[in-house]
């Protein structure tokens, strides 16, 4: 059985790694600490196929120890300690590299099972991840390592990547093998900065090619064939997701409606409806708030529209809803008032309500509350009279602050005529 093309087309040093230039790039303090061969523990944190196996491989098999690879989807902590054994024989005599592929997937009991040899430095870890190491490894274990970033590859990296791959194809195949510039163009630009999945499209390409009197020639109209639509990294469980989703309401947060619609697009195509009309729920309320008041029953007809006629066609409802959030005036008054509110109630700052706001809820409690009369505020003029709502602790808390906008400020200016400057 034939390896895959990614696999046989593996960098056997860093200088043929493509991409990474901010970790790999002569003088930087990545590479020259993998020259020097001083090793230390370490993590390579980024998406799949750019390049953490690669690297990782070609660091083991320059530094002299003896390497053991394990993967977290399969490994249990038999298997950790049997790398182990090695300690303190002639196997292990050069230093033992454990290169420890999907991290994430280990439970805390099996990551802790790492931290006593990691101390001792009998044996050096590399681990990778595509998720953040920060919110998925052990504090202790991450304490131990230095985490590197690998960055999704661009379009220049792949192409340089699947020029090198037809060169190796035409050896392969015995007759030249021929990727046209627009095909590697788009094959780069659809592959969503993974070169794995790049080179797992030309493979399928050149092994479905007819002959020709130029050899195989892959052409564009073959590439849209094998790719469909453009790739997209998208995982709800992952980093990608939360990237996104942020990026999303911040957008909208920020009134530009082209990243709005930006970030939209790109959960519409991942198929995730409901991150999209949830987070656009949130921001109506959140960041237009009362600057414009009516935007959120608007805003929730559209997101009962997007999910009762699902995709494609709820792309309309939240395109209109999107672009109306992100153009309307911004004010996060509300929130920032509640929070103050729910602060002193957190805080113990609280008293009794006062007597004449209490429930008289038995006989007789008129007597008590004599002189502490409730003043009804429809019977006054303008439907407001002066009266004491705030229990006596903090009678004088200011928790809402009129937004700057021009419906905060009307109601500001209606409220400072009827209760006094001094009273709004």
């Amino acid at each position: 059985m034939r390896e895959p093309l990614a696999q046989r087309l593996r960098p056997k040093t860093l200088g043929e790694v493509c991409g990474q230039r901010h970790l790999l790039a002569p003088g930087r303090v990545f590479r020259r600490t993998i020259e020097s061969g001083r090793i230390p523990n370490m993590i390579f944190y980024g998406p799949s196929g750019t390049g953490k196996t690669t690297v990782a491989r070609i660091i083991a098999e320059n530094s002299g120890m003896t390497l053991h690879k394990l993967n977290g989807t399969s490994c249990g902590t038999g298997d950790i300690k049997a790398v182990f054994q090695d300690i303190g024989t002639l196997a292990g005599a050069g230093g033992i590299l454990l290169y420890l592929d999907e991290i994430q997937y280990l439970n805390k009991k099996q990551q802790q099972s790492l931290l006593e040899c990691l101390e001792e430095g009998t044996v050096t870890l590399i681990a990778s991840t595509t998720e953040n190491p920060y919110f998925y490894i052990y504090n202790a274990l991450l304490s131990r390592c230095t985490v590197f970033e690998f960055k999704s590859l661009t379009a220049q990296d792949i192409e340089v990547g699947l020029n090198r791959a037809a060169e190796k194809l035409t050896e392969a195949e015995g007759t030249p093998v021929k990727l046209e510039p627009e095909a590697c163009a788009y094959l780069a630009e659809s592959a969503g900065g993974d070169m794995r999945k790049a080179l797992g499209c030309l493979e399928f390409a050149v092994t479905a090619a007819e002959p020709g009197p130029e050899g195989k020639v892959i052409t564009l109209d073959m590439i849209r064939q094998v790719t469909r639509r453009t790739a997209m990294r998208y995982d709800k469980d992952g980093d990608d997701h939360y990237d996104i989703v942020s990026a999303y309401q911040k957008s909208m947060r920020g009134s530009d409606p082209q990243a709005a619609l930006h970030y939209l697009a790109r959960l519409l195509e991942a198929g995730d409806l409901p991150s999209a009309c949830r987070r656009l729920m949130v921001c109506a309320c959140e960041d237009v708030g009362l600057a414009y008041p009516q935007i959120i029953p608007i805003v929730k007809a559209a997101v009962d529209a997007a999910n009762m006629v699902g995709l494609p066609e709820a792309r309309i409802p939240l395109a209109d809803a999107v672009i109306l959030v992100a153009t309307s005036p911004k004010s996060n008054s509300g929130e920032a008032a509640i929070d103050r509110a729910l602060a002193d109630v957190r805080a113990g700052r609280t008293g009794p309500v006062p007597r004449q706001l209490q429930n008289k809820h038995f006989d007789g409690e008129d007597a008590l509350v004599k002189g502490q009369d409730y003043k009804y505020a429809h019977d006054f003029e303008n439907h407001w009279v002066d009266q004491q709502y705030l229990p006596d602790a903090i009678r004088d808390a200011k928790y809402y602050i009129f937004g700057d906008n021009r419906t905060e400020q009307a109601a500001r200016t209606y409220w400072a005529r009827i209760k006094g400057e001094d009273k709004v």
